[in-house]
């Protein structure tokens, strides 16, 4: 069976799934492999529960006549997401980056669907096997696609630009994550750039963040349009970010919901691409005003008289220095920040961790409290800086701090699970 046969089943349904648990009927199953799993097992499952067909790639399962046998499941997935995403024929957005891809992403899908019927990435499925799925979520109602990309070495964002062969593209940023699997900071900065190279060679257009010169250096060649200061294609200007960021566009003065100076960028990368594809001003204003972080990220919450920056969905070196910098520039009057470890940063990791606990002893912060394994090992801090090779070595002595008129910073990378503070707290 080819690609345009098989895309004549998937429209019979426009459902595909991945996992006999969340088996919806008339659906295609896709039989994907790991490195512990094999979902050829269960392929017959996956019928009996109301699957169409099964696509498998091992002859051995071919139990019935709706299993579909290709040579590989993963890749026959991406050609199908692809073709479908030709067969739609609308215009795709894709983003990568460092920080703030997601945020980024939900800002741009909050502002283009006060026009467009828009279908986004969810939360972060926005790997090899994510932006499959992402495209192939796509109806013919959708009117725009918004692809996140995510990468943690080489070539990735490369295999992923070719799977959504986008029309328009944005990176947010250069910095110090995944650097276990890019090796460098200029090993990030060739794997995003991958990106730029595909649009570059396919003649499409970049959205650019003119006050980033290293963006602005490297889409050079391509067809942009730039934000942010006052002689680019849209000026946008930050006002302040204490702790929620207020920004100016055309006159119009933005108040978000969003905290730390480090989100004005992913706000105006929003009213650009909202600008260019002529959504008015008072829709974007609204957009951008009504969005509300969720899933841990950069969330202001209340416990009691205590105000929490909750940041715990990642962390890497660069995004952890924005969030302390900006941390440190609040008005409140006692501050404590809680981090745990940033992880994948290969031999990099003793470095960063004592970089960041250095920075954290010289800003303005009452108490800094590091967790984590790495965390342990820095050395010469001062006395205001507490050590804890673990959550659970941590937990019963933050219990006992009985704090009031606290502001509190948690990030940490996700693995670390900081949002479990928020159950301690009264």
């Amino acid at each position: 069976m080819n690609i345009e046969q098989l895309h004549q089943l998937f429209l019979e349904s426009y459902i595909v799934t991945t996992d006999t648990r969340k088996i919806e009927k008339n659906g295609l199953f896709f039989a994907l492999k790991g490195e512990n799993f094999n979902g050829n097992l269960f392929a017959e499952e996956a019928l009996k529960k109301g699957a169409s067909y099964a696509i498998i790639d091992e002859a051995s399962y071919k139990t019935h006549e709706n299993c579909i046998l290709v040579d590989d499941v993963l890749e026959t997935l991406q050609k199908l997401a692809s073709y479908h995403r030709n067969y739609l024929g609308i215009p795709i957005i894709s983003l990568t980056g460092s920080n703030g891809k997601t945020t980024t992403k939900e800002l741009i899908n909050a502002v283009l669907s006060r026009k467009f019927k828009t279908t986004a990435t969810v939360g972060n499925l926005n790997n090899h096997i994510g932006v499959p799925l992402t495209l192939l979520s796509m109806t013919p109602e959708t009117e725009i696609g918004i692809v996140e990309m995510g990468a943690n070495h080489l070539k990735e964002i490369a295999l992923l630009s070719n799977i959504a062969q986008p029309d328009y593209g944005y990176i947010t940023n250069f910095g110090k994550a995944h650097l276990e699997g890019f090796g460098s900071l200029e090993g990030v900065i060739q794997g995003k750039t991958e990106l730029y190279a595909h649009l570059r060679q396919h003649e499409k257009t970049v959205f650019v963040n003119a006050n980033d010169a290293r963006q602005v250096e490297e889409s050079k060649g391509i067809k942009n349009i730039t934000f942010g200061n006052s002689d680019s294609t849209c000026p946008i200007q930050f006002v302040t970010a204490d702790p929620f960021v207020v920004l100016t566009y055309e006159t119009k003065e933005i108040h978000s919901q969003l905290i730390g100076s480090y989100n004005f960028n992913n706000m105006a990368a929003a009213i650009a691409i909202g600008k260019y594809f002529k959504v008015s001003n008072e829709h974007i204003q609204e957009a951008i005003e009504q969005y509300i972080p969720t899933n841990n990220r950069s969330q202001i919450l209340k416990k009691g008289t205590n105000k929490i920056v909750l940041d715990a969905y990642n962390a890497n070196p660069s995004s952890m220095k924005v969030a302390l910098e900006n941390f440190s520039n609040l008005t409140d009057s006692h501050k404590i920040a809680i981090l745990g470890d940033m992880f994948e940063l290969g031999k990099e990791a003793e470095e960063e961790h004592q970089y960041i606990a250095d920075l954290a002893d010289e800003l303005q912060i009452n108490k800094v409290y590091l967790l984590g394994k790495n965390f342990k090992k820095v050395i010469n801090v001062s006395q205001r800086v507490h050590q804890y090779e673990s959550f659970e070595s941590f937990k019963d002595d933050f219990s006992k701090l009985k704090l009031e008129n606290t502001t509190l910073l948690i990030k940490a990378s996700r693995g670390m699970a900081l949002e479990r503070l928020l159950e301690i707290m009264s």
